[in-house]
């Protein structure tokens, strides 16, 4: 895995909106609907280098033959009483590279990086019954909720929502 630093994140943003657009197309619920364009993909990841510039979001990478395979984002809480936990953010991967253990060595990485950060408590959000939702269930987290009708997937659909949060440290 690499974390992007601020001055590398901008050479990135084309690997990881090319990233996007795969997850998107194949149904990942990511905030997006499809199709998702280039330019648009690209816009979203460059919205997000001031909070990489000032130290709220962490994001890594896993690179694969074909560029770009996985990421996950951490961001840390800026709020005074919630320094304490954070948020794991976009942990996607290429189709291509599923069913060989990044998604889980990318969470790793983000909970480690939490833990060094001084983050006892980690949030996140996921489709119920997604690939991502078993993932969170069998990494030791704890869904607190499920909301239904919460976000539309890409196509449009309206699908449920599972919470989860893990205690760290």
């Amino acid at each position: 895995m690499t974390r992007l630093s601020a001055d590398g994140f901008p050479a990135a943003v084309p690997g990881l909106a090319g990233l996007l657009i795969d997850a998107v197309a194949g149904g990942a619920s990511l905030g997006f609907l499809a199709p998702l364009d280039r330019d648009a993909a690209a816009r979203w990841w460059q919205a997000q280098l001031p909070s990489v510039a000032d130290g709220s979001r962490t994001v890594w990478v896993g690179h694969g033959p074909d560029g770009v395979s996985g990421t996950v984002s951490l961001t840390l809480e800026q709020k005074a009483n919630g320094r304490h936990r954070g948020e794991i953010v976009k942990l996607m991967v290429h189709r291509d590279a599923r069913g060989r253990g990044l998604a889980r060595a990318l969470l790793t990485v983000a909970e480690e990086a939490a833990v060094r950060a001084g983050a006892t408590l980690l949030l996140l959000d996921t489709e119920t019954g997604s690939a991502a939702d078993h993932l969170y269930r069998t990494a030791g987290w704890t869904r607190y909720g499920i909301v239904p009708d919460y976000a539309a997937d890409p196509d449009g659909t309206l699908q449920d929502c599972s919470f989860y949060y893990k205690r760290l440290g």
